[in-house]
């Protein structure tokens, strides 16, 4: 799997929710749940299908109710479509 182009990054982006943002090789969502036991069901929920995908994002819980993830390809030192295959998956998730 090749990492994709700056092109095909922002246009990646531009397809997802707004909670997400470049940061290098990585992209970033921060969501805002009602409250911690919110947090962690989203966090449950995110698992199962990262499981799934065989593809894990990391998760920061901060603040109690916050939640910042992180996507990149580690094994290409990039980004993939199966970071933003799994991004679309979490916006599908996360609370609007």
């Amino acid at each position: 799997m090749e990492p994709l182009t700056d092109q095909e990054i922002e246009a990646g982006l531009a397809a997802l929710g707004t909670a997400w943002r470049r940061a290098g090789e990585e992209i970033v969502a921060d969501l805002e749940c009602e409250d911690f036991a919110a947090a962690i069901k989203l966090v449950d929920r995110i698992a199962a299908a990262a499981e799934l995908a065989d593809h894990h994002p990391d998760i920061l819980i901060h603040g109690y109710r916050h939640l910042k993830i992180t996507l990149t390809t580690h094994s290409v030192g990039g980004l993939t479509k199966r970071d933003f295959a799994l991004a679309r998956t979490i916006d599908a998730l996360a609370p609007h």
